[in-house]
């Protein structure tokens, strides 16, 4: 059976095959998401549950412990973890990686609605639960600093604009805002005129809690049924500054009326006073810009840069926006470099096969098959919903190596044949068949070595489960290549012995010196091959010997050797943690925060920082810093980023 004969004798829907397997993979290309790494969905579900003035320990206890005794019964939980801050509890749940997150979410919320008559009566709201993926870490961070406002101010002029401009760009998944949040009137209570007047704290907050009703007032009726008029009741809204507030009458003691200002110092403040915000050393508000789960990043990231300047047009004057972080540069850099890689290794091939051939037409054929091969595994990774990231493309450039191999075996057989004075379609015909089950088997056991990490569990199979079926599918493609297009352009291109020799004596007149050098160190390389297998056949055991030496070494290596997840490279980029006691102050860890960005940025390396704290993090804080490209500085680049991080 002869799976290329209906290929070989019609070569223009051979053409036309190939051509549309190319055009596929080349606009399969231009459309497939680009990212880092490929995309693994970690199903993660966070609940969180407020209880305002609530201290740490009774947080866990009284709202934390039956969260968990509930949210532990739903089947496919491996992890669970709780953190308890004051007034706050969160909860992080991880499934399964073949979870299914939507529907453990609906579980998540019938074991809150039954965890609820346990939970305290003081609880106003039922606790919300978020799908979380650990793995989608902010690519872009923006900073928003002004000379003229305080954060909180300059939070409330931009909450709505950035966030919903950024939110409306394709790819963006998430926009949060730290280091502020929305203005507000923080009422101080002091405890000693509040126990000389006989109030209590809940007195307040009754009297403020009915001064700010929003409720309907009525009508007033005047007159009679025919004359008479209907007027609405209404009354001023709620107050938006503390001035408002200060007059408040909260309490009568005979004749006298206690106001608020009498018991409690009434401020212009914020929501949440424990947020803080830095970039470069100013007080900043922090936009962290997440990447929607498929998107393709280095798309995102240029649409949003593409609309900062419209979007600085709407902010006030005084308010300054910056890019403090991109961590795109480093994905377009190791992309790029990866990219050069693979184009480096077809032309290698293509030079490596047409100097051992010395035949510009036979080094065509592998050539074709190669670029072929590669563009279709674009088309079918498209297909297959996955991105343009470094696994795959490392894949891509490891197959290079193999997807040659079939081309290279067909065109060799089906030269034996020519040179046996064979004519061109009857050896094409021939070697094809020849081969034709070789060339299946070798496809096969290649595919065979990566079908473990095609059932690899865990993140690590998810991770490497990309990176394997790219490899499978171009060797895939490139034994239907092998078998159709090979051996048709065999046909079409190559000549019998006769008719390469006189071309090769054109050739030898044309070229002189090189064609005969080549000639020269192609016998040379067979004769010293030669030597060296006549010296292994006549000293087995000399062979044997030093096959286990080297097997022993590989063994030791293996041990020896440090182990990762990934190698450690240099990406520009630092990232580090304040880890500070529940009892501090929001005002001792901003004072801390500020010191450790003062700290980083005294590197000579360090292009920006970035630090925030408060919201999620009460208790500790978080810092970002950018390092100087290595163009621009080389001297201030001179170390690595991990050695400027021990720096």
């Amino acid at each position: 059976m002869n799976l290329s004969r209906p290929f070989i004798h019609r070569p223009v829907a051979t053409v036309l095959l190939t051509l549309g397997i190319a055009l596929a993979g080349i606009v399969a290309f231009f459309l497939l998401p680009v990212a880092r790494l490929p995309a693994v969905d970690f199903p993660f579900i966070s609940v969180n549950a407020s209880l305002s003035g609530a201290s740490p320990s009774d947080m866990a206890r009284s709202v934390a412990t039956p969260l968990e005794r509930y949210l532990g019964t739903i089947p496919g939980v491996n992890e669970m973890t709780s953190w308890s801050s004051t007034g706050q509890t969160r909860v992080m749940l991880q499934f399964d990686l073949n979870r299914n997150i939507d529907d453990a979410a609906r579980e998540v919320q019938a074991a809150i609605n039954a965890a609820r008559v346990d939970l305290p009566a003081t609880l106003r709201s039922n606790p919300t639960y978020r799908k979380r993926n650990p793995a989608a870490q902010p690519f872009l961070i923006l900073a928003l600093t002004s000379d003229t406002r305080t954060p909180g101010q300059v939070y409330d002029a931009v909450s709505n604009i950035v966030s919903q401009r950024l939110a409306q760009v394709p790819g963006v998944g998430d926009v949060e805002l730290g280091g502020g949040s929305l203005p507000a009137v923080r009422v101080e209570l002091n405890p000693f005129a509040l126990n000389d007047l006989g109030l209590s704290s809940e007195d307040v907050r009754a009297a403020i809690q009915a001064n700010n009703a929003n409720r309907p007032k009525g009508i007033v009726e005047v007159g009679g049924t025919e004359s008479g008029r209907a007027l609405q009741v209404n009354t001023p809204p709620p107050g938006l500054r503390a001035a408002y507030y200060r007059d408040l009458i909260i309490a009568s003691r005979g004749s006298a009326q206690v106001r608020l200002g009498d018991v409690a110092r009434v401020i212009d403040s914020v929501e949440d006073t424990r947020r803080r915000g830095m970039f470069n050393g100013k007080p900043a508000i922090v936009v962290n810009v997440t990447q929607q789960p498929g998107a393709n990043l280095i798309e995102t990231a240029d649409a949003i840069n593409a609309m900062l300047p419209a979007l600085r047009a709407q902010l006030p004057q005084d308010i300054t926006l910056d890019v403090a972080i991109d961590r795109t540069g480093m994905i377009r850099a190791s992309v790029h470099e990866v990219q050069l890689t693979l184009l480096i290794s077809i032309v290698l091939v293509v030079v490596v096969v047409g100097l051992f051939l010395r035949n510009l037409r036979s080094a065509l054929i592998p050539g074709v098959a190669t670029v072929v091969s590669l563009l279709g595994t674009f088309a079918v990774t498209y297909a297959l919903g996955y991105s343009l990231n470094n696994l795959t493309l490392m894949a891509l450039t490891v197959a290079t190596g193999f997807v040659v191999d079939d081309a290279i075996v067909v065109l060799e057989n089906i030269s034996r044949h020519l040179e046996k004075g064979a004519p061109r379609l009857e050896a094409a015909l021939r070697g094809a068949r020849e081969v034709g089950f070789t060339v299946l088997t070798i496809s096969l056991s290649l595919v065979a070595v990566f079908i473990p990490l095609l059932f690899m569990g865990g993140a690590v199979g998810r991770m490497f489960r990309e990176f394997a079926m790219t490899l499978s599918i171009a060797v895939m493609i490139s034994l239907v290549i092998s078998l159709t297009t090979t051996p048709m352009m065999c046909a079409m291109l190559l000549k019998p012995q006769r008719d390469a020799g006189e071309r090769q004596s054109v050739a030898q007149r044309s070229r002189g010196a090189v064609a005969r050098g080549l000639a020269r160190a192609q016998g040379a390389l067979e004769r010293a091959y030669g030597h060296a297998l006549d010296w292994s056949l006549a000293a087995p055991w000399t062979v044997v010997t030093v096959l286990a030496v080297v097997v022993a070494l590989n063994v030791y290596l293996f041990m020896a050797i440090p182990k990762g997840f990934f190698p450690e490279q240099d990406n520009g980029q630092l990232q580090g943690g304040l880890r500070a006691d529940q009892s501090i102050s929001s005002s001792a860890l901003a004072e801390k925060l500020q010191q450790a960005v003062d700290i980083v940025r005294r590197d000579p390396a360090v292009a920006t920082v970035v630090g925030f704290s408060g919201g999620g993090g009460a208790g500790g804080g978080f810092l970002s810093a950018a390092l100087k490209p290595l163009a621009s500085a080389p001297k201030a680049r001179a170390r690595s980023s991990t050695a400027c991080a021990r720096h």
